[in-house]
């Protein structure tokens, strides 16, 4: 079907297609009958609830938009998913181990986030991974299971080290996983100190490396971890310090968002022969994680492709467990508790962006006469010469046409040789003309290069209340796809062809690239404004990295957080509300003292009324209207 279908009705099936719900979805998403995207992590499709009757919800209570849901339900659901799926592979494949998942705190760092992963994994003794001494803090505070693992990576100091000594003391499975040589002198000196025998660990550098954005986190030159010489040294100084028996992990990390299976096979096989050998060297180990890596598929293609995996969580539990076991078996050694670092998969599609559209700039196909006025100059003459000699057969030549008199045209102006209302006249033509060849290539059995992206240059722009770099930072920064799409009126025709800006004054606060099963769209087919209603859209999969690497462009600060809990009965509760940040919030983030800030504004203002610029009423008005701003939302307001 093409992207906006223009025969017969238009119905809730082709907006699942058009929009790809039911590939990225993972059944958690669909289209109701009305014309709403559901959210239902239930059997039950009697379960589903409204995500435009969560958003009707959430401004009746008062909160504006942008607002970032979070489901509770979802990130129980995935949980459950990820656990059960290994624990499958293990029952089908007569694995004699183990699977204890850990959830890297760094891809939400949220406190909501953790307490609900700690609550939700505690009966599968789902644990912690932390790489700082923050997130080792946080960890303790919310982590109540012993049987879970809590595995220490990233540099430690001596206050890091202690703190996860105290944890072993306490009774938690705590490893310290050391990333550089130097650490485990520390390490060993503090555990004799405090009379604790600590868990070690060691992060291997894998000669395997994965395709994606974060290939580099694998291979030789990698930042983290130790290479073979390395390791022996590690050993044998565990040896001399009789501290070998202190060796129980061995971890590496591939890199995040790994799309494509066999990177992942061929990694698990090298470090399984590193772990056989490490328990051959003596160490009794136990064992050994695999970091993450487990993709999302974003776009729904189910390809290797970068924003896609061409696995299932299915397929990859049962390759990582069948790897392991082969290496094991073959070299006799028992089988060692498998633990991965899967974060981007447990809480990506934990929470959705709302937010309303604001004002659309559209680029129309304006009409335009058969004859113009005789005093327009020359080149505006030539350039409607052009428009109306179109055919199918020369739209190359006439796109090549209209860009050499429209620059031209450009030039004349920037000269001072025609005027305003001229170079309005000459751009009326260009963009019918482009409308046209827009309209006709289609009937081309071969689309020259240059005109194929041709429909995102007459494509409107819809203008939203959000920002870019403070709530989807990874469509900025890596050109990570999310899927997007209006959550209502999708019984209706999407006739608009749309790119997407943000409220930042920045020409980077836009999105033009959107997910498609077989490639990348330049466009979103969206819906006209209607005057008498809100128009919502939705950016869905982003609990993962997205709230801890916003920042503060233009001091757009927090949205508003609200969290979900569905019933399984059609009915949802509002559990938790966050407010977003103020003005106030935000200025203080910069340094800015806005208690001196009112008292600079109240000076400005009496100066004014001394001079006789605004009465001392006004006055009163205005710092009003000012303290107003400080303590309102940074994002649009109605």
């Amino acid at each position: 079907m093409n992207r906006v279908e223009l025969l017969g009705r238009w119905t809730k099936e082709k907006s699942e297609e058009l929009y790809g719900i039911k590939n990225w979805g993972r059944k958690y998403f669909s289209v109701s009958e009305k014309g709403e995207v559901l959210i239902n992590p239930f059997k039950d499709p009697e379960s589903a609830v409204s995500l435009k009757d969560i958003a009707t919800g959430v401004t009746d209570r008062g909160l504006d938009m942008p607002v970032l849901l979070r489901f509770e339900n979802i990130l129980d659901a995935q949980l459950s998913y990820l656990n059960e799926s290994f624990n499958d592979a293990i029952k089908k494949l007569h694995y004699k181990g183990r699977y204890q998942g850990v959830y890297p705190i760094k891809v939400n760092q949220q406190q909501q986030v953790i307490q609900e992963v700690t609550k939700f994994g505690q009966r599968y003794h789902h644990g912690l991974e932390v790489g700082s001494k923050p997130e080792l803090i946080a960890a303790l505070s919310e982590m109540k299971d012993k049987e879970a693992c809590l595995i220490c990576n990233g540099y430690k100091d001596e206050e890091f080290i202690d703190l996860g000594l105290y944890a072993i003391k306490m009774g938690f499975k705590c490893f310290f996983v050391i990333e550089i040589p130097g650490e485990l002198d520390l390490i060993l000196k503090r555990a004799e100190a405090l009379h604790v025998q600590p868990n070690i660990g060691i992060r291997i550098k894998l000669s395997s490396k994965a395709g994606g954005h974060w290939t580099e986190s694998g291979g030789d030159r990698s930042i983290f971890g130790l290479n073979m010489s390395q390791i022996i040294a590690i050993v044998d100084r565990l040896k001399i310090e009789n501290k070998i028996e202190c060796l129980k992990l061995m971890h590496y990390h591939l890199g995040s968002q790994i799309p494509n299976i066999r990177d992942i096979r061929t990694a698990v096989q090298e470090a399984a022969r590193v772990y056989a050998e490490l328990v051959k060297e003596g160490a009794p180990m136990g064992y050994i994680d695999l970091g993450g890596g487990l993709a999302v598929d974003y776009d729904g293609s189910n390809t290797n492709y970068t924003n896609s995996s061409n696995y299932s969580v299915e397929e990859y539990c049962t390759d990582i467990v069948e790897a392991v076991m082969t290496v094991m078996d073959s070299s006799q050694i028992e089988h060692p508790t498998i633990i991965t670092e899967s974060g981007r998969a447990l809480v990506a599609y934990y929470s959705v962006l709302l937010f309303n559209v604001l004002d659309v700039a559209t680029f129309e196909e304006h009409e335009i006469p058969a004859q113009l006025d005789p005093s327009l100059p020359e080149e505006v003459h030539y350039l409607h010469e052009v428009n109306q000699k179109l055919t199918v057969k020369n739209l190359q030549e006439t796109y090549n046409d209209i860009l050499y008199y429209r620059d031209n045209i450009r030039n004349m102006f920037n000269h001072g040789r025609i005027s305003l209302r001229e170079r309005a006249v000459s751009e009326k033509i260009f963009w019918n003309t482009l409308h046209q060849i827009v309209d006709k290539k289609n009937k081309l059995k071969f689309v020259p290069s240059e005109l194929m992206d041709l429909e995102s240059a007459i494509a409107d722009i819809y203008y939203c209340n959000f920002s870019v770099f403070q709530s989807i930072p990874d469509s900025w920064a890596i050109d990570q796809l999310f899927p997007i799409m209006p959550i209502h009126r999708l019984l209706e025709l999407p006739t608009r062809n749309a790119v997407i800006a943000d409220i930042t004054c920045d020409c980077d606060g836009n999105i033009d690239k959107f997910i498609d099963l077989h490639d990348m769209n330049n466009t979103l087919p969206l819906h006209p404004l209607k005057d008498t209603e809100d128009y919502f859209i939705g950016i869905f999969l982003v609990g993962a990295y997205q709230e801890t690497l916003g920042d503060l462009h233009n001091l757009f600060g927090d949205t508003n957080v609200v969290s979900v809990k569905l019933n399984g009965d059609g009915t949802y509760d509002i559990v938790n509300e966050i407010s977003g940040d103020s003005v106030q919030d935000v200025l203080s983030y910069v340094e800015f003292d806005t208690k001196a800030m009112r008292m600079k504004f109240r000076k400005t203002a009496e100066e004014a009324v001394k001079m006789g610029l605004v009465t001392p009423s006004e006055r009163r008005i205005i710092m009003q209207s000012y303290e107003n701003g400080l303590l309102g939302y940074t994002y649009y307001e109605r």
